[in-house]
C-alpha cells in the first residue's frame, strides 16, 4: 500500500442515505492507499458513522453540529496535501480528482470541478430556477456551488483554521483571486439541487445570508453580482425562456424576504442542515 496523494475531508450530518454513494464514487478508481479519507459525523443520530466505517473511511464523531466546525476537525486529522473538501451528498470520481490534482501541480492554489446537476425528482418550478441560475453562472464558475474544492498546501494557509461561517465554500472562494483559483474543465461533480420550490427558497436565503456574513467579515466578492441586465440579455438571445425567467425572479424575491425575516428574528447565524436535495 502506497502513500496517499491527497487527503479528503467529508463533513456529514445525518447522511446515511448518501454517504456510501459519495465514498464509492470517489474510491472506485483509486489505487490502494492513494486516498486519505476522513469523514466527520457531526451531531448524527443515524447510521452515518457506521456506514462510513464500513466503506473503510476514517471516522471522527462529534456531538457539535455545523459544517465549518466539522471541516476543521477533519482537517486536523489529514495526513497529506493537497486536501479535498467534499460534500457528503455530492459524487466526485477519481478521473475528475486527478484532473484537479494536475491543476494544483500546475500552480493553482485552489480548484473545483464543474457541477453537473442531477435533476431527478426536482419539481418543475425548481428545475426552471436551476436552469436559469446555471445559465447566469456559465463562464464565471468559482469554488462555491460545486460541492467540492481542492486546496494546495499554500492555499490551505489562506483558509485554515476555517472560521465558523454559514458558507464555507464562499469563504474559500473569496480567499483567492481569479488567477489563483480554477474551475477545472473536464472535472465533474454530480450535484443534486433542491427538489421543491420551498427548498430552493430556503437554500437561496441561506446563500444570501452567507454572502452578507462574508461581506461583514471583510471578505468582499471580487466579481460583480449577476444582475437583472444579464437575465434580460439571456432572454433576448433565446437562451432563457420568458416563463423560466419570471419564476427565477419570483424565487429571488421570496428568498430575499425569507433572509430578511431570519435576520430580524435573529436566526441568520443559526446552524441548520440542508436536506432540500434528499
Amino acid at each position: 500500500m502506497g502513500e496517499p496523494i491527497v487527503s479528503v475531508v467529508i463533513a456529514a450530518h445525518e447522511e446515511q442515505a448518501v454517504i456510501a454513494r459519495c465514498l464509492r464514487s470517489l474510491t472506485a478508481g483509486a489505487k490502494p492507499g492513494e486516498l486519505d479519507i476522513v469523514v466527520v459525523a457531526n451531531a448524527c443520530t443515524d447510521r452515518t458513522a457506521q456506514i462510513a466505517r464500513s466503506e473503510r473511511a476514517r471516522v471522527i464523531e462529534t456531538p457539535i453540529p455545523g459544517k465549518a466546525h466539522a471541516l476543521v476537525l477533519g482537517d486536523a486529522e489529514c495526513r497529506t496535501f493537497p486536501r479535498l473538501y467534499l460534500d457528503a451528498d455530492v459524487d466526485l470520481d477519481m478521473p475528475s480528482l486527478r484532473l484537479m490534482l494536475k491543476a494544483i501541480d500546475r500552480g493553482a492554489l485552489a480548484c473545483s470541478p464543474v457541477p453537473e446537476y442531477d435533476m431527478t425528482g426536482v419539481s418543475r418550478v425548481a428545475a426552471r430556477f436551476n436552469r436559469v441560475h446555471d445559465q447566469l453562472l456559465s463562464g464565471r464558475r468559482g469554488l462555491s456551488g460545486a460541492g467540492a474544492y481542492l486546496l494546495s498546501k499554500e492555499g490551505h494557509t489562506r483558509v485554515f483554521p476555517l472560521p465558523v461561517v454559514i458558507s464555507d465554500d464562499g469563504f474559500v472562494h473569496r480567499a483567492f483571486s481569479v488567477s489563483e483559483r480554477q474551475s477545472v474543465a473536464g472535472a465533474r461533480s454530480v450535484v443534486r439541487p433542491a427538489r421543491t420550490v420551498r427548498a430552493v427558497i430556503r437554500r437561496r436565503a441561506r446563500v444570501r445570508l452567507g454572502n452578507r456574513e462574508l461581506d461583514l467579515l471583510g471578505r468582499k466578492a471580487e466579481e460583480a453580482p449577476v444582475g437583472l441586465r444579464s437575465l434580460v440579455t439571456l432572454v433576448r438571445r433565446g437562451q432563457v425562456r420568458v416563463l423560466d425567467a419570471l419564476w427565477f425572479l419570483v424565487v429571488l424575491l421570496a428568498d430575499k424576504v425569507v433572509a430578511r425575516w431570519r435576520r430580524l428574528r435573529g436566526k441568520d447565524k443559526k446552524w441548520a442542515s440542508d436536506t432540500g436535495s434528499r
